[in-house]
């Protein structure tokens, strides 16, 4: 049974505690404050902070709220970095049942700083889809940037092959920044930060095997968005190019796609499902995701 940890402020148990408030239990461990069962996902928050998945969903439930979580301590940065002409990459989509995943990195020079702050480019979870759209196209003419998309078939076949999310988010980050390096030779960025999903240490362990691995400067921070405006900077681009991939993955099933994995997700799966049959999800969404076996039972009402 795959077991995930992480951290969670007063806050955000709060918040999850309303999030799963419809899968609560009677039953509570010692210490525990909830505890929420979910089609393959155990839920147990702890007085401490700590919050336990358990279940074969366990890493996917997880990293829903990974982002918000007081994850390990990082050394604080230092003021040289917060300066420096670095690339940040972030990624998108890897909560969302449909769409694919997605990988920006972006290289913000030092005499570019100002500029970019100006615009206003902060973390895309705090825009709107609308601002993201508007900020995004000028952003992406204004400084050096790469994507990588992972489509679902090849999501749904690498994690079919046992391939944990967090690999491939090791993957994809590593893809995209090499690509950026590349694109910029030969200036070298004087840091690379990744917005943490994984410790370092263990993101080059997945990508042991890779033949071209960038690990020169790489940082790996929580919230890294506040460490340095390239990240900032590759979130917006991420979002804006996960939402074009919703548009268009919208029109070639012929409805529109909602993000996230909630009951409207369940809902959107099922109509598909009842229109085109269950092999339509393969190309337009995460099979291992619990929304796959919820939409089937409600197609079949």
């Amino acid at each position: 049974m795959a077991n995930h940890v992480i951290t969670a402020t007063a806050t955000m148990l709060e918040e999850m505690r309303n999030h799963y408030a419809s899968d609560i239990t009677g039953h509570l461990p010692a210490g525990a404050l909830f505890v929420a069962k979910r089609s393959g996902c155990t839920i147990t928050a702890y007085r401490t902070g700590k919050v336990l998945f358990q279940g074969k969903e366990a890493e996917q439930e997880a990293a829903k709220w990974m982002k918000e979580s007081d994850q390990k301590e990082a050394p604080v940065p230092q003021p040289p970095l917060a300066a420096a002409s670095a690339i940040g990459s972030d990624e998108v989509g890897t909560g969302d049942y449909f769409g694919p995943v997605v990988v920006a990195a972006a290289y913000v020079a030092k005499d570019q700083m100002d500029a970019i702050t100006a615009m206003g480019i902060k973390d895309s979870k705090l825009l709107t889809d609308e601002a993201i759209r508007r900020l995004a196209p000028s952003l992406m003419n204004m400084i050096p940037n790469q994507t990588v998309i992972l489509s679902n078939p090849m999501y749904n076949d690498w994690q079919r092959s046992g391939m944990p999310q967090t690999k491939i988010k090791a993957l994809l980050h590593n893809e995209a920044i090499g690509k950026l390096v590349k694109q910029l030779s030969p200036i070298e960025p004087e840091a690379i930060i990744i917005d943490q999903f994984i410790e370092r240490d263990l993101y080059f362990r997945y990508l042991e095997n890779e033949t071209n691995v960038v690990r020169d400067h790489v940082y790996c921070y929580p919230k890294a968005e506040t460490v340095h405006v390239a990240v900032a900077a590759a979130s917006i681009i991420a979002r804006y190019v996960f939402l074009q991939e919703m548009e268009r993955l919208s029109k070639e099933v012929g409805m529109t796609l909602p993000k996230g994995a909630g009951a409207q997700v369940d809902q959107a799966a099922a109509n598909l499902i009842q229109t085109h049959g269950p092999a339509i999800l393969e190309m337009c969404a995460k099979l291992h995701f619990a929304n796959t076996e919820k939409a089937a039972r409600i197609a079949k009402k």
